[in-house]
């Protein structure tokens, strides 16, 4: 009976020194020595791609005659876009409106007409062509009633990931290569990568900009230069790197 109870003792001492083993564990480890570098890579590229942007307003004093004679003035436009050989979806309506134009007379205000507003959005896939596409929308002979503005140009890349991918790349590999020279310069060697991190960018990328505003035809047949800028795609990390 002595023994019994001896037994019933022990046991639950045991239990307490084995659900203690654990907090022991996490108290005496450590965190590791690390060493944080930071890495920046920048490719430039030529443009292969072009977007901008057409907008037609169309003016009367009457709404129906406003939004007939801007449906003209627009097919017209559509037809131009269409002759130089752009696709299908390539050209898309991102706006449209009629509203009523007011002004003032001896301080009062009073409606004038109204004004029909069309706005497509051109991408252009050979950045060559892209002053014959604006002249080719720049040159239409429009009714007084109806003005065309071409605004907007921006170049851009077909395959924007791809080169970016290609940036972040170069950006670790230079993380890394500071993380080595840091290290060799403490006398340490270094050992497992812990992390990386891409820094978000601080701002949006800034395109060249062209506006065209016509009325009319052109007087003379004179190509529009345009001179399009490489594009810079810059990328920016940090790494975590275990040192020993």
């Amino acid at each position: 009976m002595r023994r019994t109870l001896l037994s019933l003792l022990v046991l639950p001492i045991g239990l307490a020194l084995a659900s203690s083993s654990p907090a022991l564990a996490q108290s005496t480890a450590s965190s590791p020595s690390v060493v944080v570098a930071t890495g920046e890579h920048e490719i430039k590229v030529a443009p292969d791609q072009a977007w901008a942007t057409v907008s037609l307003e169309t003016r009367d004093s009457r709404g129906a005659e406003a939004r007939r004679l801007g449906a003209a003035a627009m097919t017209s436009v559509m037809a131009g876009l269409r002759n130089t050989g752009l696709p299908a979806d390539a050209i898309q309506t991102i706006g449209f409106s009629l509203r009523p134009e007011y002004e003032y007379v001896n301080g009062r205000q009073r409606m004038k007409g109204f004004i029909l507003s069309n706005q497509v959005q051109v991408r252009i896939d050979d950045v060559t062509r892209v002053a014959e596409v604006l002249d080719a929308v720049g040159g239409l002979s429009l009714p007084a009633s109806s003005a065309v503005t071409i605004s907007g140009l921006r170049f851009d890349l077909k395959n924007r990931s791809a080169v970016q991918r290609e940036a972040l790349k170069g950006a670790v590999e230079d993380a890394m290569a500071r993380a080595r020279s840091m290290a060799a310069g403490a006398g340490v060697s270094l050992g497992r990568t812990l992390r990386i991190e891409e820094a978000s960018s601080g701002g949006v990328p800034k395109f060249p900009q062209v506006s065209m505003a016509r009325q009319g035809t052109m007087s003379e047949a004179i190509a529009t230069p345009i001179e399009p800028s490489d594009i810079e795609i810059r990328a920016q990390v940090t790494v975590t790197v275990e040192i020993r």
